[in-house]
């Protein structure tokens, strides 16, 4: 009898490779979704082609409509289903688009995900459930560690950050933005139901997470949104930070594979810093370059001076707690595997 996994956002960019993936793999796959990214952002954030990309090339996945905020449905679904495990990608996912709707970003973001935690402790209390969480749990104190300024990007000028930012970074007394700090609060009750009622859970606290499924969009979804800007030579708008801000840029693959990972060997109330690390960070002038070279397209932008509130100068995440609990477990995707991708991808949306 073949497993069942239970994906939320299931046609968004995590959660399509999870549905894909575990479909590959003989799971029987529940995947939940109803398009909010439409309403936050309009037709670019549109996932109805994934959806149907999904529903073309998967053997045994079912697609609901379900709203996360709708406790009855949730309760519902996980009484009928029995679910081995829940990965649980469904966000409001906009650092800044939060302010213009915080009580939906909270709904969706907290209580979303508590309806999700109750509903999995009371049917399959012993079912390990992932949540995409975020490094804006960290807020803007990774902006405090000493950097030096190079010629196209910022670095971490303290031995200690050398190798990235870890788990132990503070999570408080920090500008978090209204997204942020409503991932925090998902973020300690997944680890509070591990702890307290001894779930199998974790936080995956990712830093930029991309390929080329994403549906990117100005106000998230850096690397897509650029590729997209630079494929159809749309104007760019770098905020601040000279666009020298860094981020480690993670294929969805492998955020999937290290998903697969845990739920073969779960532990309680784990949480990782999940990104590209070092070696797949760049910063926003870099990327222009990459995307240059691949496309032969010149990148069209324009500078503020104003940069976003609560933003990272330098962010990349630090592997080594996830390479220490799953030896198996490495980055399999290269900065150059990924901008191919993503660029081959936009061009054959054009």
């Amino acid at each position: 009898m073949s497993k069942k996994v239970l994906v939320t956002g299931s046609s968004g960019l995590i959660g399509s490779e999870a549905v894909a993936y575990f479909d590959q793999h003989g799971w029987e796959v529940i995947g939940v979704d109803n398009n909010m990214r439409a309403e936050f952002f309009g037709e670019a954030g549109d996932t109805s082609w994934s959806l149907k990309r999904l529903l073309d090339s998967t053997e045994n996945f079912r697609h609901l409509s379900v709203d996360i905020r709708d406790v009855d449905q949730i309760m519902n679904l996980f009484k009928e289903e029995r679910f081995d495990a829940v990965v649980h990608c469904a966000a409001q996912p906009s650092h800044d688009k939060a302010r213009d709707f915080p009580l939906t970003d909270f709904s969706v973001n907290a209580v979303g995900t508590m309806n999700l935690l109750e509903a999995n402790r009371l049917y399959s209390l012993d079912s390990p459930f992932v949540t995409m969480s975020t490094n804006k749990v960290y807020g803007d104190a990774p902006n405090e560690i000493q950097m030096q300024e190079l010629e196209t990007r910022w670095e971490y000028d303290d031995p200690a950050y050398f190798g990235g930012i870890d788990e132990t970074m503070r999570i408080d007394a920090s500008k978090h933005s209204i997204f942020g700090a409503s991932k925090v609060a998902a973020d300690v009750m997944v680890q509070e139901y591990g702890r307290y009622f001894d779930m199998p859970t974790c936080c995956l606290r990712g830093g930029c997470l991309t390929g080329p499924n994403h549906s990117g969009v100005e106000l998230h979804g850096f690397l897509s949104y650029l590729v997209n800007c630079n494929v159809h030579e749309k104007q760019y708008t770098v905020f601040g930070y000279k666009g020298k801000q860094v981020r480690d840029n993670i294929h969805s693959l492998d955020v999937i594979r290290f998903i697969d990972g845990f739920i073969q060997n779960p532990r309680t109330a784990a949480v990782y810093n999940i990104g590209g690390g070092k070696a797949n960070s760049l910063s926003i002038l870099e990327a222009f370059d990459r995307v240059s070279q691949l496309t032969g397209k010149k990148m069209v932008w324009e500078y503020s001076d104003q940069n976003r509130s609560g933003d990272h100068i330098c962010y990349y995440s630090n592997l080594d707690r996830m390479k220490q609990d799953y030896p198996g477990w490495d980055i399999t995707k290269s900065l150059d595997d990924i901008f191919e991708e993503v660029v081959a991808s936009w061009l054959q949306r054009v």
